[in-house]
């Protein structure tokens, strides 16, 4: 099975996977597609954690190639600290692919922070319009991570040292 973590990015993606490295019946990575299209866009290994932001804006075709054949994890934080988060990266990577490309906005004619939010509103749109009719999800917060993660752990059978992945949740990676 695999298991592909759904986000819009400055929540904790990066951490997460830090975490499911320690699992030892499933490989896992961050981003580990990113470069590819066509039809190597979604060719994971079979038993592998993906957690890839962009992947909100492949759900049609993630849709098609796993169905309800995968894990859906829903990784989110509050939408002010996500915001805030991405705010410092306006310039560069999905905000300004976003900002530029998507709703054609030249030289900044919103804050930052108002970007964000749009952005952050819009992808968690696209991933709970997804998850709606899939039956192996869960929810996690940042805020709520440690206690959530062990409950992760259990639904998808992981085997590993839970208490080292837990220990990777208290590392802020890729923080900004």
């Amino acid at each position: 099975m695999n298991i592909f973590v759904l986000n819009s990015g400055r929540c904790g993606s990066t951490t997460f996977i830090k975490a499911c490295q320690h699992i030892t019946n499933y490989t896992s990575a961050h981003e580990s597609l990113l470069t590819e299209t066509g039809v190597n866009r979604l060719n994971y290994a079979d038993n592998h954690i993906e957690a890839d932001n962009r992947l909100c804006w492949f759900l049609g075709r993630l849709d098609e190639t796993f169905g309800d054949n995968a894990y859906y994890v829903h990784l989110s934080r509050k939408p002010e600290d996500t915001a805030d988060s991405f705010s410092k990266r306006i310039d560069f990577g999905i905000l300004k692919a976003y900002e530029q490309g998507i709703l054609m906005h030249g030289n900044h004619q919103l804050s930052a922070h108002e970007i964000a939010l749009d952005y952050i509103k819009t992808v968690e749109s696209n991933i709970r319009l997804f998850l709606k009719d899939k039956s192996n999800t869960m929810e996690i917060s940042l805020e709520t991570i440690k206690t959530d993660f062990p409950e992760f752990w259990k639904r998808i059978n992981a085997q590993g040292d839970l208490a080292k992945a837990l220990k990777e949740l208290d590392i802020n990676y890729n923080a900004s």
